[in-house]
């Protein structure tokens, strides 16, 4: 019998001032047209951190290797699959920000921490509430 299996997925909480970085989604299929964060999966062989750093690098070409801290993690159980996200907090950085995807990405821009678009996806819109209240550990329920 196949054990249970969880993705773990990583995302950046890029904070200048008391703004936060936030990316509009497309063509991925899932929550297009709505706000998140720079993000990705772990792939085999890498952690958590190197995922981030690549991850990073990849969509909006910054390196943040010198500057991570996680600072939440959630278990979220979706309607197809429950996961694990990782949050890292990165207030400095290396390098000039980009849409490196501009075909998964349609926008790039920094809002107020405390005022995200309305069509920002509701456990990312959770995890910064989460994260400005100092949460550690949460858990959210997509469906």
């Amino acid at each position: 019998m196949e054990r249970f299996k969880m993705p773990v997925a990583v995302h950046l909480l890029l904070i200048n001032d008391d703004k936060i970085l936030v990316i509009k989604r497309i063509n991925t299929g899932y929550c297009d047209n709505m706000y998140s964060l720079p993000a990705g999966h772990v792939e085999k062989g890498e952690n958590v951190r190197e995922a981030m750093i690549r991850e990073t690098k990849e969509e909006i070409n910054i390196d943040v290797s010198k500057n991570l801290k996680v600072v939440q993690v959630m278990n979220r159980k979706g309607t197809d699959q429950d996961r694990i996200d990782y949050f890292f907090l990165a207030k400095k950085w290396s390098g000039d920000i980009n849409n490196n995807e501009k075909n998964k990405c349609a926008l790039i821009k920094w809002v107020p921490i405390d005022k995200l678009p309305q069509n920002t996806i509701p456990y990312v819109k959770y995890a910064i509430k989460m994260y400005c209240q100092k949460e550690k550990f949460t858990m959210f329920d997509c469906v």
